[in-house]
């Protein structure tokens, strides 16, 4: 009797270890950043903590969904409200860190963070479980390096950007009226004598517009970074000028002088628009798409442009084209127009609260990879796009849908919503990877592969190479800077060559006398430290 009964709750303990084990067939969990499992159908996911400055979606579209199914990695976004540095240094200080951090990778808050021990190295990391990540990053991961020779973060939108950079844009229905169409059409440099024929010409051709004055060429003072190196462009500068082992400033450089002068006088002539230094962001596009201007220098006038097409349709050559003007004495190939990092805009990080090291890095050398970066940028196969012929085909309405309306699109999608660890360029099979920027190209696009092609360089080798946040050193730059920009605009506004010029000697000597000698020799310090780090 005993032993029946000893029998039969041995067969229904059974029983209810079965049915518990079929009900939780169903359901796997997700373990968080603690250690905390929680309930999610389907398997076993880990929630990672992920603090993205360029967005705050919710990780739940389509894409978000695959990345989890891929990975078993399921993200919570942080993005701060206000100022993201702002936030990584209160995050630091209170540490009160994320699993993964994305910062700038130019900004000194990623040297704060390594200094402070919040990141973990991810050498070993990478070693055991980044294929995908050495064969993608390459030599990037050698220059990333800090000055102990560890890698603590991956680069986001790393790799040169074969797209040009900054050039002077010019409208094509007004070269094409002063007779030279044939010339714009090919996409061929212009001299920086005809240029200011084409700026004359223009100006007398069309002496009132709408009642108004025309401006031959005007900038857009929100990006006074833009309208220095787009000149510079055209005399072939970089950031530095480098001479016998040494970095000095730009304005050292032989050609800065003849520059300023050049500046100077297109605005003594009326061919530079005398409001140019005012002109922020809105009233700069309002002017570009007014049809009074002929020219703008800086980065592509997207939105002018875009004003111009709904105001003459979408095939008009009433659009500002991309254009390499050469100054005296450069080779057109040796222009600086398109100053970009190979190393990339951001820095992605594994903070040590991450409880879950070797998981994140297999989610992060997944996402590295061609199909990762594919389903990043383009999203779900048999969905949204199709393999046809051994290459990527995006499907008609994901195309339209990022015409229609961009932002709805990518957040309805996830399609190009969480860009991270994107490389520039194309993958295997020839589509570039950034589908929504690069697989179609409007005309004035097109033509600039062409107009403004070997004029992009890297800056990487000079990238943060000024002394260290928060030091006297680094206020003192500061000071230094503000003498170069300051003199830069007082030259533009001199009533002469001659003042330009003693405006510019003015600026040296006081450069000299707030030590910018030393500022330099940090400059080249740290230069000749890193070619050697990069050895």
């Amino acid at each position: 009797m005993k032993k029946g009964i000893k029998t039969g709750w041995i067969t229904t303990l059974l029983a209810l270890v079965l049915l518990t084990s079929a009900c939780g067939g169903n359901a796997g969990t997700t373990a968080d950043s603690k250690g905390n499992n929680s309930e999610q159908s389907g398997q076993k996911t880990i929630k990672l903590t992920f603090f993205d400055k360029n967005t705050g979606d919710a990780f739940t579209n389509p894409v978000a969904e695959e990345i989890t199914r891929r990975t078993g990695i399921t993200i919570e976004v942080q993005q701060p409200t206000g100022n993201p540095e702002e936030k990584l240094n209160l995050m630091l200080t209170s540490n009160d860190l994320p699993d993964i951090v994305l910062m700038d990778r130019r900004s000194d808050i990623v040297n704060k963070y390594i200094a402070a021990g919040a990141l973990v190295p991810l050498d070993d990391l990478i070693d055991q479980y980044g294929p995908n990540i050495k064969e993608m990053y390459g030599d990037v991961l050698n220059k990333s390096r800090y000055t102990d020779g560890k890698n603590y973060y991956l680069n986001n939108w790393y790799g040169m950007d074969p797209d040009p950079g900054w050039s002077f844009n010019m409208r094509m229905d007004i070269l094409k009226e002063l007779g030279y169409g044939d010339k714009a059409e090919k996409g061929e440099p212009f001299t920086q004598e005809e240029f200011v024929q084409l700026l004359q010409q223009f100006k007398d051709k069309y002496p009132n517009i709408d009642g108004k004055a025309p401006i031959p060429l005007t900038l857009n003072a929100d990006h006074m970074p833009t309208i220095t190196g787009v000149f510079k462009g055209m005399y072939g500068m970089k950031n530095y000028y480098e001479a016998d082992g040494k970095l000095m400033l730009d304005v050292r450089d032989p050609h800065y002088l003849d520059m300023m002068k050049f500046i100077n006088e297109l605005y003594r002539q009326g061919l530079l628009d005398k409001e140019w230094a005012v002109n922020k962001t809105q009233i700069f596009e309002q002017k570009a798409a007014s049809g009074r201007v002929f020219s703008v220098g800086g980065g592509m006038p997207t939105e002018p442009n875009r004003m111009l097409k709904e105001q003459n349709g979408a095939d008009t050559d009433k659009q500002f084209y991309a254009f390499n003007v050469v100054a005296p004495g450069v080779d057109p190939a040796q222009t600086t127009y398109g100053p970009r990092s190979s190393l990339g805009w951001d820095a992605i990080g594994i903070t040590v609260a991450n409880k879950h090291p070797e998981e994140t890095i297999k989610f992060m050398d997944f996402l590295a990879s061609e199909e990762g970066q594919y389903l990043l940028q383009w999203g779900l196969e048999g969905e949204h796009w199709d393999m046809v012929d051994g290459k990527h085909v995006p499907r008609p309405e994901t195309l339209q849908g990022f015409r229609t309306n961009w932002n709805e699109f990518a957040s309805k999608t996830g399609i190009r919503k969480w860009t991270w660890f994107i490389k520039n360029g194309n993958g295997s099979d020839g589509t570039p990877y950034d589908l929504a920027v690069k697989y179609e190209r409007d005309a004035v696009n097109t033509h600039a592969l062409v107009s403004m092609a070997n004029t992009s360089w890297d800056t990487a080798v000079y990238d943060n190479l000024g002394p260290k946040g928060g030091t006297p050193d680094a206020l003192n730059e500061q000071k230094i800077k503000d003498i170069c920009d300051k003199g830069f605009t007082t030259m533009i506004y001199a009533e002469s060559a001659a003042e330009v010029e003693q405006i510019y000697n003015k600026m040296m000597a006081d450069l000299e006398a707030n030590h910018a000698d030393k500022i330099e020799q940090i400059y080249t310090q740290n230069y000749h430290e890193r070619l050697e780090l990069w050895k």
